[in-house]
């Protein structure tokens, strides 16, 4: 059988560009090589979701009497969190499988290599049997980066490190854990074990945490854990770890922090390798496979979509670019736009932003205006945040009158994100967003508060 497209890999680029393609008529194989659902269902957004809610439940109940609510003898047991956090996984992975059997979408659990192509298409081999579609679609993922620092690959073979994949299967509390990198998921983890009873210590490299967040929100952020008891060392890399320790460097000064476990956060990179990409002569940018603005390679009938390109390594972002690549199959005109991708950090409280930064507007010589606005203004929050120091900050283009970024931290930032993605995105100035009736009483009310503040 001939497959008018095969796709490598089932996360969420692969299954929903399964999904879209199967809908549009075309008929669809899907290789996973582990489980469908990607990292994102299995080893990363959704896991890790259900851990800080338990961890939320558990942070409110302990210091409810702030609002004079009281609770006695709150705690977490973190194997029942894991225990439910493999039944959200099920679930969830299947009706995946159940809505790509519908649409009749066929599956191969196998891993995938292509081969060549030939005047029928691009063949792909698994498990001995060869198959062939007249296009490929290429959404293989990333995976975790495991560092070369002495002593890492040791440790990881031991046990005594982990990636996000096994940190999520860990049913113990360790009681030190220290993690290695200040980034998205370390963060998340940080915050988690940090609720249910673990000394975390953080090592980052950078002087700030949260990445390319702002670095304003990234300080109020590492305020609200060291008030919670998580230890920070900024600007110091990690050199060596041994059973029990990491050992790392400060201003050229070594130093050593105990642990029970580490958990290895540095990053992730595009899992190209393996694939036989170099059969097709695919033209990659170290491990990301380059594609264009319809997410095709340079080999017609070839795409690639997800963190398999290196772009934005964002489930959602994944989500976006398998529509504009299957679209672009099914003879519909789309692009691919990363001017307005959002980014969340789940931990209490939530950081969200978009679009550009004060610094990285001005990097790329737009001429802005920012204005920042503690979410007090926002009645609901004051209801909800006893003594909370969330912000709103916002970025607008002075030429054009436009909103082109939006920063906060507090509760609801990650439902609150997508208004502000959708009023960059489709441009709107300043004054149209003015005329938006926003509901009352909401935390969201504080972004029209900074814009009647401009």
């Amino acid at each position: 059988m001939i497959y008018d497209l095969i796709i490598i890999g089932g996360g969420p680029a692969g299954y929903l560009a399964a999904e879209r393609a199967a809908h549009g008529g075309l008929k669809v194989l899907l290789f996973e090589k582990r489980n469908v659902g990607g990292v994102c269902l299995n080893e990363g957004c959704i896991p890790t979701k259900t851990f800080l809610y338990s961890a939320k439940l558990a942070d409110g109940a302990s210091h409810g009497n702030k609002y004079g609510v009281y609770a006695d003898g709150v705690k977490v047991k973190h194997d029942e969190v894991v225990a439910r956090k493999n039944k959200v996984v099920k679930t969830l992975t299947g009706g995946i499988r159940s809505q790509l059997k519908a649409l009749g979408v066929e599956i191969v659990e196998a891993v995938a290599h292509i081969e060549k192509k030939n005047a029928e298409g691009y063949n792909v081999s698994a498990e001995g049997n060869v198959y062939t579609a007249k296009r490929l679609l290429i959404a293989a993922g990333s995976e975790a980066i495991v560092p070369p620092i002495e002593g890492v690959r040791e440790q990881y073979a031991a046990g005594f490190c982990m990636t996000n994949r096994e940190i999520l299967d860990m049913t113990e509390v360790p009681e030190k854990l220290v993690v290695i990198g200040g980034g998205v998921i370390g963060l998340e983890m940080a915050s988690y074990f940090n609720s249910i009873g673990s000394k975390v210590t953080i090592v980052e490299m950078l002087n700030k945490i949260g990445g390319n967040i702002d670095a304003e929100i990234a300080k109020i952020l590492q305020k609200n854990y060291e008030k919670k008891g998580i230890i920070f060392n900024l600007g110091c890399k990690v050199t060596a770890v041994r059973p029990g320790a990491v050992e790392f460097e400060r201003d050229g000064k070594k130093e050593s922090v105990e642990a029970d476990r580490v958990l290895l956060s540095i990053g992730r990179r595009a899992a190209s390798k393996d694939l036989g990409l170099e059969n097709l002569g695919i033209v990659m940018d170290r491990a990301n496979v380059v594609t264009d603005e319809r997410l095709q390679t340079n080999m017609p009938g070839v795409y690639a979509c997800g963190d398999i390109n290196g772009k934005i390594m964002l489930a959602h972002t994944a989500y976006r670019e398998a529509e504009v690549a299957v679209n672009n199959m099914l003879g519909i005109r789309d692009r691919m736009s990363y001017n307005a991708i959002p980014g969340v950090i789940y931990t209490n409280p939530e950081v969200a932003y978009v679009g550009e930064s004060e610094e990285s507007a001005k990097a790329k010589g737009i001429d802005v205006v920012a204005k920042t606005v503690s979410m007090r203004y926002a009645g609901r929050y004051v209801a909800e945040n006893e003594g909370g120091d969330g912000i709103i900050k916002i970025v607008v283009d002075k030429k054009w009158n436009k909103l082109i970024g939006v920063h906060m931290i507090a509760n609801y930032a990650s439902e609150i994100i997508y208004g502000c993605v959708t009023m960059i995105e489709k441009g709107l100035t300043i004054d149209e967003i003015k005329k938006v009736v926003f509901p009352h009483p909401t935390v969201s009310e504080a972004l029209r508060e900074a814009i009647f503040m401009l």
